[in-house]
């Protein structure tokens, strides 16, 4: 098992097994991202695709979900739309 320090929930956890985003993005993941954080990242795209209605092949898509990626993982947070009520 590979340990992190990771940067999103800032403790020493699992890491991911393989790089699983493509560029220098997907390295700086799998360096500094733990399985926890990935996952809660993959809920919160869920979240932000649905809300938004995002088709995640179109570019214009893809570029806003990697930003808030970025975000999400490295920066202050993602946003949630201001409409969503959690179930």
């Amino acid at each position: 098992m590979r340990k992190v320090m990771c940067s999103k929930l800032k403790k020493e956890l699992e890491g991911l097994d393989r790089p699983n985003y493509p560029g220098d993005i997907g390295k700086k993941i799998y360096e500094n991202i733990s399985k926890e954080a990935w996952a809660l990242w993959l809920k919160h795209m869920t979240m932000l695709i649905n809300e938004y209605r995002l088709t995640p092949i179109e570019p214009k898509a893809r570029t806003f979900l990697e930003e808030e990626m970025e975000k999400f993982l490295f920066g202050d947070g993602s946003d949630v739309p201001k409409e969503f009520k959690p179930e």
